[in-house]
């Protein structure tokens, strides 16, 4: 049995190329960025009026009462006006071309209007109101970084530059496989002897959140039947997610089935709870990944969260998400194992802070929606402070 650095590492060890994909803008949120996007023109194009007002050329005002014949309005989405005198103005509307001639936007706030002339009401500072041509970004300024994950705010960049089809990372084909006689369908209703196959889908459902679609199998516990539809599997697919057929029983047959079809076990158990009985390993030749999880909700979510997601983001190119946290009441742990423990957070005063929650164990699937997600505590006989400071892995 090895610790949880070691297994932790050596999931990372085992990456896989995903390759790029192009596709439109609109489906890139929250994929991975694989190009660079650089600024098409200047940002913002032109000298953009910020305010609807009149537009004037400053040198011509006089006093906080001079007086301006409107000679016409400039529109939103319409070619630069020309104001013809210098010492009349035009109107100008948010987001319209400053007109030539004019180098100074007043608001209507700040003007009175009688029978076509504008009064100026409020001091002016010359060149207010105006979004100068390239004060935010300038023609050719790179803009977004590759291995970014495209939030809303990258959508509205990338629509600016017209970026209809975007370059983002591959995602791996995955298929989710549970295992077990006792797993029924979640609109049917169980006998007493079973449950709603429910482990699988909450998977499913994470990976949806890195817009992953995954396929899934249901296999009894009959050796020859996962034998037959773990072979296909493994040919269809990058990754295997499997849940549950890892530990001592009589009827965890994925190790020994793992073995006969070609996969190279990497590692099976690790020293941590929950999620011991961890069993990961690599098909040489059709380098298919698998992660095989301890059947137990708690034990499957935690391992997903603590080793799947950290190995996609290392197979994407990009840092793996660090946090941490700090305690909010003392914890003891025993040797030699890592504790990963579910936990409230409440933020005070700019500080995140760590509670644990009140669970039953590893197949207490309910408790899994009363927590934000896990910390991580390394094996020693000391105790671990109030205030102290622990690795922090977010769920939700």
């Amino acid at each position: 049995m090895i610790t949880f650095k070691e297994a932790y590492q050596k999931v990372l060890d085992h990456p896989l190329d995903l390759g790029i994909e192009n596709v439109p803008l609109l489906n890139s949120l929250n994929r991975i960025l694989a190009e660079d996007i650089y600024a098409d023109r200047d940002f913002p194009p032109f000298d953009r009026a910020t305010k609807d007002g009149i537009a004037i050329q400053f040198s011509d005002l006089a006093n906080n009462r001079h007086a301006f014949k409107i000679e016409g309005v400039a529109a939103a989405g319409v070619v630069q006006q020309v104001l013809k005198d210098k010492s009349n103005c035009l109107e100008v509307m948010t987001g319209a071309v400053v007109p030539n001639h004019c180098d100074t936007v007043v608001m209507y706030e700040h003007l009175t209007i009688e029978d076509g002339a504008v009064t100026i009401t409020k001091n002016v500072t010359k060149g207010q109101n105006i979004h100068y041509q390239g004060s935010d970004e300038k023609k050719g300024t790179l803009l977004l970084s590759k291995r970014k994950k495209i939030s809303p705010a990258e959508i509205g960049v990338m629509a600016t530059v017209g970026k209809a089809m975007v370059m983002v990372k591959g995602n791996p084909k995955i298929c989710t496989v549970a295992t077990g006689n006792e797993l029924v369908e979640v609109d049917e209703i169980p006998k007493p002897h079973q449950i709603r196959k429910s482990n699988m889908l909450t998977i499913e459902s994470a990976l949806l959140n890195s817009k992953i679609e995954a396929g899934s199998l249901h296999l009894l516990d009959d050796k020859k039947e996962i034998e037959r539809e773990l072979e296909k599997a493994l040919q269809d697919n990058d990754v295997l997610l499997l849940s549950g057929g890892v530990s001592k029983g009589k009827f965890d047959f994925i190790p020994e089935v793992m073995e006969s079809l070609g996969v190279k076990k990497v590692f099976h158990r690790v020293l941590q709870r929950p999620g011991k009985p961890f069993w990961f390993g690599i098909h040489p030749k059709l380098k298919t990944v698998i992660f095989s999880f301890p059947g137990n909700p708690v034990s499957t979510f935690a391992n997903y969260h603590l080793y799947f997601l950290p190995w996609l983001q290392t197979s994407w190119g990009i840092s793996i998400d660090k946090l941490y946290i700090k305690l909010s009441t003392a914890i003891t742990i025993s040797l030699p194992l890592t504790r990963f423990i579910q936990v409230n957070t409440e933020e005070k005063e700019g500080v995140l802070w760590a509670t644990p929650v009140m669970e039953n164990g590893s197949g207490d699937l309910t408790s899994l929606a009363k927590s934000d997600g896990f910390i991580c505590l390394e094996p020693r006989n000391k105790e671990y402070e109030v205030g102290e400071v622990v690795s922090f892995v977010k769920t939700r």
